[in-house]
């Protein structure tokens, strides 16, 4: 019953977002908009959006968390609650994320979507936060316009029920890889969040030193 309760709640928030999206792309300035300016991304851009979003310093981070706290619990019973184990669960969701990403990437070059994020600089805190949400499940066109991310709904359940291949048997079930589905959206929700406001974070965790007035006298 959670489940299925989860599973709606995920369908509800993809329908939300996606009239948001609709409202956005309405209302969005062509002379000033991000999304709009950027140009189409490039085939090296694809493949280093697929380096980066698999091996780069966030992508390993969040590896080492989920495969300690999966270590802890010892899930999937499996692999033990050991550093072997942890290795195990940390080379797994390191090549589940591989696969979706090359997949999310390369069909999207069939139609052109764009799976980078593109923040909303300088628009109010509402705004930025809504296209975080729209992110998730639209992308960018060729265009420069948004649309379903579709390469995006078929990489990312269809990388998790390929994994079942290799998975534990007890985590590779229809079940397992609809609930990983999910929280792959979640965390495409976080990342979108976390890219949307850590530039202005660090401004104002690490603001720069300003160099002394010289013109005026001691």
């Amino acid at each position: 019953m959670e489940f299925h309760r989860g599973y709606l709640a995920f369908v509800f928030f993809g329908l939300t977002a996606f009239t948001a999206g609709q409202d956005v792309q309405s209302r969005e300035d062509d002379s000033n908009s991000e999304n709009t300016l950027a140009s189409p991304i490039t085939g090296e851009q694809r493949l280093e959006w697929i380096i980066k979003g698999t091996v780069g310093a966030r992508s390993l981070a969040t590896g080492m968390f989920t495969a300690g706290i999966q270590t802890a619990q010892n899930r999937p019973r499996e692999y033990g609650p050991h550093w072997e184990g942890f290795g195990k669960r940390y080379g797994i969701r390191l090549t589940g994320i591989a696969t979706e990403h090359v997949m999310e990437a390369g069909l999207g070059a069939l139609w052109g979507e764009d799976p980078r994020y593109f923040a909303a600089k300088d628009r109010a805190f509402q705004s930025r936060m809504k296209n975080v949400m729209v992110m998730t499940v639209m992308a960018r066109t060729a265009d420069g316009h948004s649309a379903p991310a579709y390469a995006r709904f078929i990489a990312m359940p269809a990388s998790n029920f390929l994994s079942n291949t290799w998975r534990a048997d007890s985590i590779s079930n229809s079940r397992d890889a609809l609930g990983r589905t999910m929280l792959g959206f979640v965390g495409k929700l976080a990342g979108n969040a976390f890219s949307e406001f850590w530039p202005d974070l660090k401004k104002h965790l690490h603001p720069e030193k300003r160099e002394p007035d010289r013109t005026r006298l001691p």
